[in-house]
């Protein structure tokens, strides 16, 4: 018997960029008396069920992106004899369908550091439950990643959480849904020791996979302190504490490693969070934008951000830093017209943003959009090969349309085209090549290019993509460029790394005298 554990993909890319941590996270979870799961990254390439036998266990992952590819595997796996275990994000949404569509004996809600022990002893038993409730389990309880069991070559980053949850509310997002508002924070002695681990294997960059790397604002204090709660004071002083001590022993890591992590505008204002964040190396953060004007941040239940000039003020904020922004903007909000979108691409420019990606609004369900949207449609979805609109997940990818909800002013293919012209215009080589100078050497600025190059390939698979032809191009230029690009970021193991704030075994102190 053999426990796998899939990220399921209907894309290849022979390389990584990013760790999937939760198929390692889960590793560490699955006893031990059952032996090393296999891992299946299909990203990196498609999983071959003839290597399943009757009995085997099969673990599968899912968000809604990807579960229409995750309930083909689920169902081939099932064929093939094997136990079928859901979880992610989708599944703790929708279990049903895991069960209905992807041939489930069981499926994990919530957190799966705990309970997935249990699930695999009852399915394997037979006495399996339908539903398993992970919940949201404490920052103490988060298990590290089986670090060791990364296939050699596989990735160009690493990737650790420090915290999850968000206390944010964001109507496109259903991260504080899923995963509280409430900040559930790991110590930072166990986030290191990760991170030590992964230098020894010869990873320098690290993705510090949060929901909100800053989940205590100079707001929220301010806030406590004119309501005078102190108990709410001290909670917020104490999860901001924490975060210092972290980025305190990040500092101590070896020079050449860099650190990524997303984070909310509100941290532009934290001059010493952005200091502590510069001498820790967190070099770079994905900050959710998403619009440029006021109407259209209210309408996404995002107005704490900037807007107009203010915005280019703060994203600059970063870069003064030391941190440099990857800017997400959201096209297709009610608010947009025309000239939206030239704004857009004029205000990144302006603010210096080295990378950023315009996507189409898209209701995700356990979000805010997706609920308005399912009440605006009234039981009376538009279908497509018979799935309701609202089910979009259960349609190929490329049978999905690229908006979802009409707009008041423009079409879903103006929409589309205005936000391809985006993307060609701020990856266009000149503009890239003129953003390199943020980085000093000719090897380092080719670097730089490499990459843009890279992300903006990858990125035309995910939804910007108009034909097969166009997806199919875009895919065999991103493996071509993959492989320079991994060499870009890896660096020579370090298989003697100790722990910065570990005592050699050769230090003791003697008491008394």
């Amino acid at each position: 018997m053999r426990i796998y554990l899939i990220n399921p993909s209907d894309v290849a890319f022979g390389i990584g960029v990013i760790t999937p941590r939760w198929l390692y996270v889960l590793a560490a979870a699955t006893p031990r008396q059952y032996g090393d799961p296999v891992i299946v990254d299909e990203t990196l390439e498609a999983f071959d069920t003839s290597r399943l036998e009757p009995g085997d266990i099969v673990g599968i992952g899912i968000h809604t992106a990807n579960a229409y590819r995750g309930f083909e595997v689920g169902r081939q796996a099932r064929e093939k004899g094997a136990k079928v275990i859901f979880g992610g994000i989708h599944s703790t949404l929708y279990p049903d369908e895991a069960h209905e569509l992807g041939g489930a004996h069981a499926v994990v809600k919530g957190d799966g550091d705990v309970v997935w022990g249990k699930a695999i002893a009852e399915v394997l038993a037979g006495t399996q439950q339908r539903i398993y409730e992970g919940g949201r389990i404490g920052g103490t309880e988060f298990l590290p990643a089986r670090w060791d069991l990364l296939p050699e070559g596989g990735y160009m980053w690493a990737s650790i959480q420090t915290v999850r949850g968000c206390p944010k509310h964001c109507s496109f997002c259903s991260v504080w849904r899923t995963d509280g508002q409430k900040p559930r924070q790991r110590t930072a002695d166990a986030v290191v020791e990760e991170a030590v681990q992964l230098r020894r294997l010869g990873y320098r960059f690290i993705l510090l996979a949060d929901d909100n790397f800053y989940p205590v604002t100079l707001t929220d204090i301010k806030l406590a302190e004119r309501q005078k709660n102190q108990a709410r004071l001290d909670e917020l002083h104490a999860l901001r504490a924490e975060r210092f001590e972290l980025m305190e022993k990040l500092a101590l890591l070896p020079n050449d490693m860099v650190f990524f992590t997303q984070i909310t505008m509100e941290a532009a204002e934290d001059l010493e969070f952005l200091k502590a964040m510069n001498r820790a190396r967190v070099k770079g953060a994905l900050v959710g934008v998403e619009a440029v004007t006021e109407e259209g941040l209210k309408s996404v239940f995002k107005d704490f951000n900037f807007a107009g000039e203010n915005l280019v003020e703060r994203l600059r904020m970063f870069k003064q830093h030391g941190v440099h922004i990857l800017g997400s903007f959201i096209f297709g909000l009610p608010t947009d017209r025309a000239d939206t979108f030239q704004a857009t691409a004029t205000l990144a420019k302006r603010a210096e943003l080295p990378f950023a990606q315009f996507v189409m609004m898209t209701p995700f369900p356990g979000t805010v959009d997706f609920q308005k949207w399912e009440k605006e449609l009234g039981g009376q979805a538009d279908k497509v090969n018979g799935v309701p609109i609202n089910r979009y997940w259960l349609l190929p990818s490329h049978q999905r349309p690229k908006l979802y909800t009409p707009h008041p002013t423009m079409t879903p293919a103006e929409i589309r085209e205005r936000t391809q012209s985006v993307w060609d215009e701020f990856y266009a080589l000149p503009a890239v090549w003129k953003r390199s100078a943020m980085v000093k050497s000719l090897k380092s600025r080719l670097a730089f290019v490499l990459v843009s190059k890279l992300y903006r390939q990858m990125y035309a698979n995910t939804g910007i993509a108009t034909d097969s032809a166009r997806r199919s191009n875009a895919n065999k230029w991103a493996r071509w460029i993959a492989k320079p690009c991994r060499s870009l970021f890896r660096a020579d193991p370090m298989p003697d790394l100790a722990l910065p704030f570990q005592k050699p075994e050769h230090m003791f102190v003697i008491q008394g005298q």
